[in-house]
């Protein structure tokens, strides 16, 4: 492998400039705080709103082997509001498949597109999630009843984090 010259090591440090600057914006789109991007021996690791040290926005880390460091022990049992109702059990959660903007209706104007007590088959659409300026429909994929709405209109909501609960039918 031939050894970058300096006008080609100035070429990827901007690149890697732009690079950050591109993943500062998306976090500020997305009301993400955390960002990290591994591409062969690279890393760039973006924080904000943390009290813990972190690089500073625009920083590029160059590192090597990735390391990641060990999961955190589960609780054994929840407790305060993380702790699981009995109410709750058996009910499938509807999750949010992307980070982004909840929104409950089409438009302000509209009604949502479920409440409590709406029966959801696979294919209807209990809300919309945009995220970079689109606009996604998301379906229940599941049938049966909504008994929890778990966010409000226009929160920020991530991936995977559930959004309604249902009793399946």
């Amino acid at each position: 492998m031939a050894k970058k010259t300096d006008s080609s090591a100035a070429s990827a440090r901007f690149t890697d400039t732009k690079r950050v600057k591109d993943l500062v914006a998306l976090m500020a789109e997305n009301g993400l705080t955390e960002i990290e991007l591994v591409e062969d021996k690279s890393r760039i690791v973006l924080r904000r709103g943390t009290s813990t040290a972190a690089p500073a926005a625009g920083q590029y880390v160059q590192a090597g082997p990735v390391q990641h460091a060990p999961a955190p022990a589960a609780p054994t049992a929840p407790a305060g509001p993380l702790a699981p109702k009995a109410a709750d059990e058996g009910l499938i959660p509807i999750k949010a498949p992307m980070v982004g903007t909840f929104y409950s209706a089409s438009s302000p104007d509209s009604d949502p597109f479920v409440s409590i007590g709406t029966e959801v088959s696979e294919k209807s659409v209990v809300c919309i999630v945009e995220a970079m300026k689109h606009f996604n429909e998301i379906s229940a994929e599941v049938r049966g009843t909504v008994t929890k709405i778990l966010v409000s209109n226009g929160q920020i909501v991530e991936f995977g984090q559930p959004l309604f609960l249902v009793k399946p039918a």
